[in-house]
């Protein structure tokens, strides 16, 4: 590991051993109940998946637009500094019946229910109550959580990444997405120009029933579902299922270095759970969004109707490896689009049919607005996949 990232490690470690000091000595702001924190869930009208996590003391306070980065900082810590309730048992109430489920050592439970009579296709969200049963609050304590249920008329959904997807991260570096992450605010975060537009353009689809499930697989920690989802409140991103991942903090690793086995699985999850319906993935060059996404394609032949890439990677040798997933993509019966910007991605998806084309002067007019530089190679690897004129 380079000096820098350990150096990093130490600091955050450093920090952990700090508010774990406060919090023995009763310091920590916050009451110390236990609460229960769900995610959004998602499924079909008779299955559905639900995550959440059991923790204790208040919430970190949403976030202002004015806010200083010490301010933004202390947040942070807070939502990382989460204090677990390992053991816990949370009663999920659902139409027709109920199921009882405990949480692993990091506060963790997940659910399947199955609801009867189904949840009604008339509607996209539908709402349960999660009972804290252990341990036992000094006052009965539900919490609602919202399962998403797309509509049969559907005609795909969309697989998204985040950081340097949908919102400029610098994933690529530790030390600058640190920077980003601990420092910033959901009003800090700008997405790339012309996502909002083309992701609502997705879920609206080009057919007579305007809504297609859009999903966020990130390896951005579970810590920061309320950022995420205030980032894209703000943005007017459409809503989502957000499918994070837990980080650990130790004194030799601030942050976790792997995605590919926590994304599969979430991306797996999906699938399997809609097995009629097609999607769009959309990821960057970065990481291992091509890889992944390549993988997905050989898993599930006939189910990607494409793969959308944003190029972030300024290196011509990433663009050629690029290239050779995109080639046996094709060979597979799929696309792989790698796109200098937003704009690239909405354009095919116009050419297809699955945005309405009048969309494109909105995602054109921002693009325009607010330009940014090609990494190189782009142009020629599209050109070898024959993706661009």
């Amino acid at each position: 590991m380079a000096d820098w990232k350990k150096s990093l490690a130490k600091f955050v470690h450093r920090v952990e051993q700090k508010v774990d000091d406060q919090r023995q000595r009763g310091d920590w702001v916050g009451d110390g109940a236990p609460r229960i924190e769900p995610y959004r869930g998602y499924g079909m009208a008779d299955r559905a998946y639900l995550k959440g996590r059991v923790l204790r003391g208040a919430p970190a306070p949403a976030s202002r637009q004015d806010q200083s980065a010490l301010l933004n900082l202390a947040g942070m810590i807070q939502r990382f500094e989460s204090d677990e309730v390992a053991g816990a048992r949370v009663r999920v109430v659902h139409p027709g019946g109920e199921v009882t489920v405990a949480t692993d050592e990091e506060g963790f439970f997940e659910a399947w229910i199955h609801p009867d009579p189904p949840f009604s296709t008339n509607a996209l969200w539908h709402r349960v109550e999660l009972h804290l049963e252990h341990p036992a609050p000094a006052a009965p304590y539900v919490a609602p959580a919202d399962i998403l249920i797309p509509p049969p008329t559907s005609a795909f959904g969309v697989i998204s990444d985040i950081d340097d997807t949908v919102v400029k991260t610098d994933a690529t570096s530790m030390l600058r997405m640190a920077r980003n992450v601990f420092l910033s605010n959901a009003y800090g975060r700008i997405p790339f120009p012309g996502v909002a537009a083309f992701y609502r353009a997705l879920q609206h689809g080009a057919g007579a029933a305007p809504f297609n499930p859009v999903f966020y697989v990130s390896s951005s920690p579970w810590n920061l579902h309320d950022v995420l989802t205030e980032f894209l409140t703000i943005q007017q991103i459409p809503i989502g299922p957000l499918l994070l991942r837990d980080w650990g903090l130790s004194a030799q690793e601030a942050m976790p270095t792997g995605h590919a086995g926590h994304k599969l699985a979430a991306i797996r999850r999906i699938l399997d759970l809609f097995p009629g319906m097609p999607f769009l993935l959309i990821g960057d060059s970065g990481q291992e969004d091509p890889e992944i996404y390549h993988r997905v394609v050989h898993d599930y032949p006939d189910r990607i109707r494409a793969v959308y890439i944003r190029n972030v990677t300024p290196r011509p040798e990433r663009a050629a490896a690029i290239k050779r997933l995109g080639d046996e993509v094709q060979r597979a019966g799929s696309t792989l689009i790698l796109a200098d910007d937003t704009l690239a991605c909405a354009r095919h998806a116009a050419e297809q049919g699955w945005i309405r084309p009048e969309t494109l002067d909105e995602i054109a007019e921002v693009a325009r607005d607010q330009k940014e530089a090609s990494p190189a190679g782009t142009k020629a690897v599209n050109r070898e996949l024959s993706t661009e004129g």
